[in-house]
């Protein structure tokens, strides 16, 4: 049954070829009660620029459960639906309490709980690193597979054309300790869409190397700085029930 929702964005993750959509782009966020929610799929770069969204701003849209997706958050945008933006995005003045308000309201989890809950328990969580050890690049394939190469070179007669979309070279990953007591570390990938964005620009003036070290100076040195609040909004990936970093939420420390 469809229901209408208002969402504030906090994550989104970088798009991915699909056969069956061109590309998806999975969001997530909270109600205005806290409530984490995952809206997939969406084709965002697809729809008109009126209907793209930034992180912290309040979204509307008709959305129905995803059958498909076991995953308690996990809602379908009904296919039609316009995303309504409603006003401008909550902005990070004093110390983000406005976003606090909403992102924290139902506390916070740690990895290790998450990773011992049952499946389809739940599948997004904020969890507040007690340590974090290390901002990594691993490198990956350089180019899409075959299939979805094939994607970009097709044109349609109707609709919009598929955009180029760069494939990211590098797995970017934290490692780090959570605040349960006998916490012997996690190593999560983080697939939040800043990082890859962040990555090509720095790329394009810097190369590769370089680019590596910038992220790595904004993601370890600047989010996770001593005096920051860090946390990480975190999800499961569904084909393989595993955890993943979708974003950081990262506020001055208090007190």
């Amino acid at each position: 049954m469809a229901e209408r929702v208002k969402v504030l964005v906090t994550v989104k993750t970088y798009p991915l070829p699909s056969e069956s959509y061109g590309e998806l782009v999975c969001t997530a966020g909270v109600r205005e009660d806290g409530s984490f929610i995952r809206l997939y799929p969406i084709d965002y770069r697809m729809r008109p620029y009126g209907q793209w969204y930034d992180k912290y701003q309040w979204i509307e849209l008709e959305v129905e459960k995803n059958q498909k997706d076991p995953r308690p958050e996990s809602f379908r945008p009904m296919p039609g639906t316009t995303i309504t933006r409603i006003g401008k995005p909550i902005l990070a003045k004093n110390n983000w309490a406005e976003r606090k308000q909403y992102v924290l309201a139902k506390g916070v989890q740690n990895m290790c709980e998450l990773e011992q809950s049952p499946l389809g328990e739940r599948s997004l969580a904020i969890v507040r690193p007690s340590q974090v050890l290390d901002f990594t690049a691993e490198p990956c394939e350089r180019d899409w597979k075959p299939k979805f190469k094939k994607l970009f070179e097709q044109k349609k007669l109707f609709g919009p054309q598929q955009k180029p979309l760069e494939k990211i070279p590098y797995k970017f990953s934290y490692s780090f300790k959570c605040e349960a007591p006998s916490c012997k570390g996690h190593t999560k990938m983080i697939e939040d869409w800043e990082t890859a964005q962040l990555f090509r620009k720095m790329r394009d003036k810097h190369g590769e190397e370089l680019a590596i070290e910038k992220v790595k100076e904004t993601f370890l040195c600047r989010m996770c700085a001593p005096q920051v609040d860090t946390h990480f909004f975190v999800g499961t990936i569904l084909q393989y029930n595993a955890w993943v970093i979708l974003g950081v939420f990262w506020p001055k420390k208090e007190g």
